[in-house]
């Protein structure tokens, strides 16, 4: 059979098909002992990819909802061609499959969704088909799914920025107004062979406001206010109490997705943390006084735009 595949798509090192029973493409949860120290993990099984949590208590792997909105949909692959009674593929399909030429030891994909509220579940075609390269496809996307947490956390991906008003100098004891300005990102890697699409979305900030003060990590950025209300209280502002310099830093959280070969969109389950460069603040004090003079009779009189340097 092997020989019948490289003459039908050109190809050679077409990968050992080794299963027991028919494939279907489901990967089981891959759960290592040392992983249980975890707090989260990504878990392929019977129903498809989610986010799983830990129970120390009981040493067990529990489905759970993610702090933030999750996909309502679960989602599974099979492997197309399979010759069921043979263990093998089959030729005229290959043929007429989606070309997977981009790599070695192409094999066509499809995928497959359904809502988690679906018991048992009720799965529907993603198309196109997809590709996935690789001489163990039993395998590669679960490697994928443990590794891809450390890889988005790897990414140059570009923090927040912070805004200030006033900047660069404010007022002890006044209300200083901050804010995060930061945007949704894309970036393509390549993983175990396949190419990744990774989405990285901004969802929490944090302020360190370099008092030793800090806010977050919360949903809110805030805004910039026009000048006419600078000083009044928001929801990111903060008053310092003494005067001096301080180091600002925002870190900003991002939420991620994936995608392999072009594959529909999966978590990655926990979020990227990436903090700014420090915005230095230079914090004043007020100073009140008041003078007797009329600077309209008296135009030079202590006080006044006229005074001399003396008068002032």
């Amino acid at each position: 059979m092997a020989a019948e595949i490289m003459r039908a798509r050109g190809k050679r090192n077409w990968f050992r098909v080794l299963f027991s029973l028919v494939l279907v493409g489901t990967i089981v949860g891959i759960v290592p002992e040392q992983s249980f120290a975890a707090d989260t993990d990504v878990s392929w099984t019977d129903d498809g990819v989610g986010i799983w949590h830990f129970d120390s208590d009981h040493h067990v792997w529990v489905d759970s909802p993610g702090a933030l909105e999750e996909d309502p949909n679960a989602y599974k692959f099979e492997y197309l061609c399979l010759d069921d009674g043979r263990n093998n593929f089959d030729v005229g399909c290959l043929n007429a499959a989606v070309e997977c030429t981009d790599g070695k030891n192409g094999r066509p994909v499809r995928w497959y969704s359904s809502l988690k509220a679906f018991r048992p579940p009720v799965w529907s075609q993603i198309r196109p088909d997809r590709c996935v390269y690789t001489e163990d496809p039993s395998d590669v996307l679960g490697r994928i799914a443990a590794q891809i947490q450390s890889k988005f956390e790897q990414l140059p991906v570009k923090a927040g920025t912070a805004g200030v008003q006033p900047s660069p100098h404010t007022l002890r004891g006044a209300e200083t107004n901050f804010y995060a300005e930061a945007s949704e990102q894309s970036f393509s890697v390549n993983m175990l062979g396949q190419s990744v699409g990774i989405v990285a979305k901004p969802v929490q900030y944090r302020w360190d406001y370099g008092d030793g003060a800090s806010l977050g990590p919360t949903t809110t950025m805030g805004g910039p206010l026009t000048q006419d209300r600078w000083g009044e209280t928001t929801r990111t502002s903060h008053a310092y109490a003494a005067t001096g310099d301080f180091s600002v830093v925002l870190t900003t959280y991002f939420q991620g997705t994936y995608s392999v070969n072009g594959g529909p969109a999966l978590p990655i389950p926990n979020q990227g943390q990436f903090s700014s460069a420090p915005h230095t603040v230079s914090v004043w004090r007020s100073v009140t006084r008041n003078y007797a003079d009329d600077c309209i009779a008296n135009p030079r009189g202590q006080g006044c735009p006229g005074a001399g340097p003396g008068n002032r």
